[in-house]
C-alpha cells in the first residue's frame, strides 16, 4: 500500500488508464489526493475495487448515466474494471481511497452477504450513507486510514485492510440488493472472479476491437455457457454489457480530451456509424455526446448529469 511504484498513467490505444501495480505479493493500494479548486470531469479505469471516502470538500462521481454527489463522510465504491469518471466541485477537497485484488478481502462475509455483493450490485442499487450517524462514523474511519498512511506505524497495512473492512461492513448494514440485482449476483464468490479477470483484461488491452463471446470464454478456458454464469454472477452485468460499457468509456474519454468528431469516435469505438453511437451513448448517458462534451469540460458551475445519487 502506498509503496513504490507509485500509479502510473498508461495508455493502451488512445485510452488513459491507472496502474496501481497490484500483484498476489501488493494485493492493495491506499492513497490521499487534495484539490484546491474543482477540476474538470476525467474518466478512469483500472484493475482493483475501489472504496473511496471522502474527507472534506465535494466530488461527483459518474457511472455512465449515473452521477453520485458525494460530500464528506460519503463513501463510493467502483468494481474491478468498471469504468468511471469523477471532479471535484468543491474547493479544499480530500479524498482517500484504497484499492485493491479480490484477494486481499478473499472470502470475508457480512453475515450472509459477501463483500463483492456490494460491488456487483448496478450502480444505483449499490449502499451509501444516508443518516448523520453513520456519515460521522464513516468520515472517522476515513481519519483513521489517512493517519496510517501517513504515520507508517509497525503494521499499518493490517490497520488499513481492518479499517476498509469496517467502512465496507458499516454500509452493508440495514443494506440488501434488490431482487433484480439479487438474482444477477446470487452466490457471487471472490474466488470465481479470477476465473473471468482473463477476459476483462483482453477486453481493455484491446479497447478499440470487438471481443467475441466466444473468444473470451477461450481466454479463461472455460466453456461458453459456463463463462456467461460465472461473469454474471461476479461481475453483476453479462460480457456484451461490460463490453459496451468499456467502448463508451473509450469515446467519453476522447469527448473530454479531444476535438475528435463523432463519426471518428463512432469508427474509433467499433460503432457502425455516428448515428448508432449517438444512441447508445444518449441511452447509457442521459445525454448527448456534444452535452457530454461540454458539460465534462465546465470547471464551475457545471449543469449536473443526468440522474443524481446523492444521499437524502
Amino acid at each position: 500500500m502506498a509503496r513504490a511504484p507509485q500509479p502510473t498513467e498508461t495508455w493502451v490505444g488512445r485510452v488513459m488508464r491507472i496502474d496501481y501495480h497490484l500483484s498476489s505479493g501488493e494485493p492493495s493500494y491506499v492513497g490521499s489526493t487534495a484539490y484546491d479548486s474543482p477540476t474538470p470531469l476525467a474518466v478512469d479505469v483500472h484493475e482493483g475495487f475501489e472504496v473511496g471516502v471522502l474527507l472534506s470538500g465535494a466530488q461527483e462521481r459518474h457511472y455512465q448515466e449515473f452521477v453520485h454527489l458525494i460530500q464528506p463522510g460519503d463513501v463510493w465504491l467502483s468494481s474491478t474494471w468498471e469504468p468511471h469518471a469523477w471532479r471535484a466541485v468543491g474547493p479544499n477537497t480530500q479524498d482517500v481511497v484504497c484499492i485493491f485484488l479480490a484477494g486481499h478481502l478473499a472470502d470475508e462475509r457480512f453475515g450472509e452477504m459477501s463483500w463483492l455483493d456490494l460491488f456487483a450490485a448496478h450502480p444505483s442499487d449499490r449502499p451509501r450513507v444516508t443518516d448523520e450517524d453513520t456519515r460521522s462514523r464513516i468520515l472517522a474511519l476515513g481519519q483513521d486510514l489517512l493517519a496510517e498512511l501517513v504515520n507508517k506505524e509497525p503494521r499499518w497495512e493490517s490497520a488499513v485492510r481492518f479499517d476498509l473492512l469496517r467502512v465496507l461492513f458499516t454500509l452493508s448494514r440495514g443494506w440488501a440488493p434488490p431482487t433484480a440485482a439479487t438474482a444477477k449476483a446470487a452466490g457471487a464468490r471472490p474466488s470465481d472472479l479470477a476465473r473471468v479477470m482473463p477476459a476483462l483484461r483482453l477486453v481493455y488491452a484491446s479497447p478499440t476491437r470487438r471481443v467475441s463471446l466466444e473468444e473470451a470464454a477461450q481466454e479463461c478456458g472455460l466453456s461458453r455457457a459456463r463463462f456467461c454464469m460465472v461473469f454474471r454472477s461476479t461481475m453483476g452485468l453479462t460480457f456484451g454489457e461490460s463490453c459496451m460499457r468499456a467502448r463508451l468509456a473509450l469515446a467519453a474519454h476522447e469527448l473530454l480530451n479531444s476535438d475528435t468528431s463523432n463519426e471518428s469516435i463512432a469508427g474509433q469505438t467499433g460503432f457502425s456509424d455516428a448515428s448508432h453511437f449517438h444512441h447508445s451513448f444518449m441511452k447509457r448517458y442521459g445525454c448527448t455526446p456534444a452535452q457530454y462534451r461540454r458539460r465534462g469540460r465546465l470547471v464551475e458551475n457545471a449543469p449536473p448529469f443526468g440522474p443524481s445519487l446523492a444521499g437524502t
